[in-house]
């Protein structure tokens, strides 16, 4: 579409959402330059939506304008996420054309780390002090409500700026004008969180709660930004990004797919595969270790892939449930010997279901003609039976106990991934099959 045409298609969309739903569809070279024909409302608007694909281009671009109101209307914490993928001189470049406590603000954010409660709260909050009335606190919120990004309650504070309780806003508006704010108070103690919590604790919070922010204080309990809801989800789609591809055996791109380098694909990629390939080489060194087995028995090559992807799909199984159990905090660290408990018989139930359909296949391709596995077909069934009874339980044991060790030794579990569980399952998962038909088949086909 051409530039002149995209903008008067930018102009006709009046709805933020829409306005990112179609500039995400164009290239770099056509969606920056034709956000310079929105006004400043309207870029502020666009620019604050998280799912903005081009967005530290289209906020490089408006610094080079000298828009800088509407970067000055910039909610900071968004702000200090969009400058954090921007090199030192550009970050400069912006941060000039802000005022200074708008610059401070924006330079504190930036100070911690991106996974805590300080790195995705934000500093446009509304304090009141303690001795203030209903009616002075609802001007006050009339004066600076343009200026703050949310106006969920109103936190009150005493003579230090230590925080001593907190106002819904409902409660606010439907007290009576006089009405001193402690009046308001019921002697509550409110629930905070330090700026270095990790962001999934602070979700934990909100979400048991029901809050629409919390707030974070310092050592001294001076409230000094909050988190609120959709700074959580959007943090938590983000965290889940990065579960999903650790999960399916990569690292995080960290942006989206049709943005990352063919070289940043290969990096993020590579590394996983050549760990993953050097595990599966212990399965060959385990398969050559029962080479003369094989050789007497070539019939137990067959059921291979069959042993190894069902004690690699139960280990699989477990880890996802445990990988969210730990996440959402229905499963703490030390809940890993009930865990192990409930998995151990789980896996033997399920091995047996899934070994008694392998015995009833084999006999029944037996005696229907189908296939031929010697006279020995019943020693063979029962050595299916009884390898994927051991196999499924083993899966299932290591595939609940990973998360638990990772997050132990301090990864993150959602590095437990699926094909990593596979790899540790296939190798083990070989060992037991032999040692069971070493058992059962000696002095026939061994």
């Amino acid at each position: 579409m051409p530039l002149n045409q995209t903008a008067i298609a930018l102009d006709l969309l009046a709805h933020p959402a829409d306005l990112v739903q179609t500039l995400n569809q164009l290239e770099r070279n056509q969606a920056v330059p034709a956000v310079r024909a929105l006004d400043d409302e309207r870029l502020h608007a666009v620019l604050e939506r998280p799912e903005l694909r081009w967005a530290t281009d289209m906020l490089v671009d408006a610094a080079r304008q000298q828009r800088g109101t509407m970067l000055e209307g910039l909610a900071e914490d968004r702000m200090a996420d969009l400058l954090q993928d921007l090199d030192a001189k550009e970050r400069d470049s912006i941060l000039a054309l802000l005022s200074q406590p708008t610059r401070t603000s924006i330079l504190q954010l930036m100070h911690y780390p991106a996974d805590t409660a300080g790195g995705i709260m934000t500093t446009e909050f509304l304090q009141v002090p303690i001795d203030w009335n209903v009616e002075q606190t609802l001007q006050h919120i009339r004066q600076v409500e343009s200026s703050r990004e949310t106006v969920y309650a109103i936190y009150v504070v005493n003579e230090h700026k230590q925080l001593r309780f907190v106002i819904p806003l409902r409660k606010l508006v439907c007290a009576p004008a006089q009405a001193a704010l402690t009046d308001l108070w019921r002697g509550e103690t409110p629930v905070t969180v330090p700026a270095y919590a990790d962001k999934e604790a602070v979700a934990q919070i909100i979400r048991r709660h029901d809050y629409l922010a919390v707030p974070v204080v310092d050592d001294e309990n001076v409230i000094i930004g909050i988190v609120t809801v959709d700074d959580v989800i959007d943090a938590l789609m983000d965290e889940a990004a990065e579960d999903m591809n650790r999960f399916g055996g990569a690292e995080s791109i960290g942006k989206p797919y049709l943005q990352a380098g063919f070289w940043t694909m290969i990096r993020k990629r590579g590394g996983w595969l050549a760990a993953l390939f050097l595990g599966e080489m212990l399965t060959a060194s385990a398969m050559q270790h029962y080479e003369f087995q094989l050789e007497k028995a070539v019939v137990l090559a067959m059921f291979i892939p069959l042993i190894m992807s069902s004690g690699g799909n139960s280990g699989s199984q477990a880890t996802s449930l445990l990988i969210r159990g730990l996440a959402l905090g229905d499963v703490r660290l030390g809940d890993w010997w009930r865990v192990l408990l409930r998995e151990l018989p789980a896996g033997i139930v399920l091995g047996t279901l899934l070994g008694a359909v392998g015995f009833v296949r084999i006999e029944l391709w037996q005696h229907l003609g189908l296939y031929d596995y010697g006279e020995h077909s019943l020693l063979i069934a029962f050595t299916i039976w009884l390898a994927l009874i051991g196999i499924v339980t083993f899966g299932s044991c290591i595939g609940s106990m990973l998360p638990f060790l990772l997050q132990r030794v301090g990864f993150d579990p959602a590095s437990a991934s699926a094909p990593l569980v596979a790899t540790l399952v296939d190798v083990l998962g070989l060992v037991i099959y032999f040692s069971v038909a070493a058992l059962l088949l000696t002095g026939t086909l061994l």
